[in-house]
């Protein structure tokens, strides 16, 4: 009884250490800013945009490059996944593998989520840096910005830093980025201090003799669990893309959106695939407002399976079984090629790159 007191005593202890040190350096331990401008990165003489000229855009996401060989905590519906971090050697393999899947697609700008950088589970790595080096030259302009970022997590299977970022790679010039930070779900202080903050990422490109071309990258949330959290975060997305509309902006958008297309989607996954989803999908705004990758009709037909986006990791699920990955675009850019890349890709993450080639009608 005495060890037990003891015990019970010197872990409350710490929880109220834990406390103190947040509430006093919060900052330290998650500091994303409402509204931030990023550091773009051009080397050499990128090229400007042409008005007229076809440009191919891939949004991924790369599950910090840990591949499927794992099953993750948060990967089962109860949270009881095995695994906490890959190996090295699955690291290293699986950069190798999505720098082969972008040398081979060759896209114009690409923008990928879920990119480590200082985090604990993938030891410290810098991903975006070691991805660059495997693709040489290819993309002249970069900017990235953090969208979780601790010097500590005190959760059981992170207890360490995390830091995970969007970013934007560019064949052409890009001038500035802005990150906004989308609503978070309602959940008691000390948990928002550690969790990940959700961004749209906004890059603007110059078109000659014409306004800036704007690329936007996402991560919606993963778990709204009852909130209302979702519905918020497409109203935000969609009342920027309004507002850049009214200023004269074209722009595409692509990323990770955590939401299915409607009831059918809704209808295919099993029971415990529903946890995270409604029926009456939030995206359904964006979907109906502008066009997407997959397209409507896409989604909608009899065999949607070719635009699936997301294979999880949970055993249970045997394939790919539902799109949540997006690109939309506005209304004035031509829609050309486009498909989702599954094909090479199954061992990479547990999400497929979508692929779209634009006309730039200005």
């Amino acid at each position: 009884m005495k060890k037990f007191l003891l015990f019970s005593f010197y872990t409350f202890a710490t929880l109220i250490i834990v406390v103190i040190l947040v509430t006093l350096f919060h900052p330290l331990f998650c500091n994303i800013e409402s509204v931030k401008k990023e550091k773009v990165f051009c080397s050499g003489n990128a090229p400007l945009l042409e008005p007229g000229q076809t440009i191919k855009v891939m949004t991924w996401n790369v599950q910090f490059m840990a591949g499927k060989n794992y099953v993750f905590f948060y990967d089962l519906p109860d949270g009881s996944g095995p695994d906490t971090k890959p190996s090295k050697k699955d690291i290293e393999i699986t950069l190798k593998s999505a720098a082969s899947i972008i040398r081979e697609e060759n896209p114009d700008i690409v923008l990928l989520q879920e990119v480590d950088d200082g985090a604990r589970r993938t030891y410290y790595q810098n991903q975006l840096s070691l991805l660059q080096k495997l693709l040489g030259d290819m993309y002249p302009c970069y900017t990235s910005s953090f969208y979780w970022k601790s010097i500590f997590v005190p959760h059981p299977k992170i207890m360490g830093s995390a830091g995970m970022k969007l970013c934007i790679l560019s064949k052409f010039k890009i001038d500035y980025a802005t990150k906004y930070r989308l609503p978070s779900k309602p959940q008691n202080f000390i948990v928002s201090i550690f969790d990940i903050k959700r961004i749209v990422f906004e890059a603007m490109l110059p078109v000659h003799g014409k306004k800036d071309f704007v690329i936007l990258n996402t991560h919606l949330e993963a778990f709204p669990g009852k909130t209302d959290v979702m519905e918020k975060q497409v109203a935000f997305i969609d009342s920027r893309l309004k507002n850049l509309s009214l200023n004269g902006y074209k722009w595409i958008i692509g990323g990770d959106f955590n939401l299915l297309p409607d009831e059918k989607a809704y209808d295919r996954l099993g029971e415990k695939q529903r946890k995270n989803y409604r029926r009456n999908s939030e995206l359904e705004i964006l979907l109906k407002s502008y066009g997407s990758v997959p397209t409507l009709s896409e989604l909608q037909s009899e065999d949607p399976s070719k635009y699936f986006t997301h294979y999880p990791n949970d055993p249970s699920v045997k394939k790919p079984d539902r799109t949540i990955d997006y690109i939309f675009y506005h209304p004035d850019l031509k829609l050309k090629k486009h498909y989702v890349r599954q094909s090479g890709a199954e061992k990479i993450s547990d999400h497929f790159p979508v692929i779209a080639e634009f006309s730039l009608t200005f």
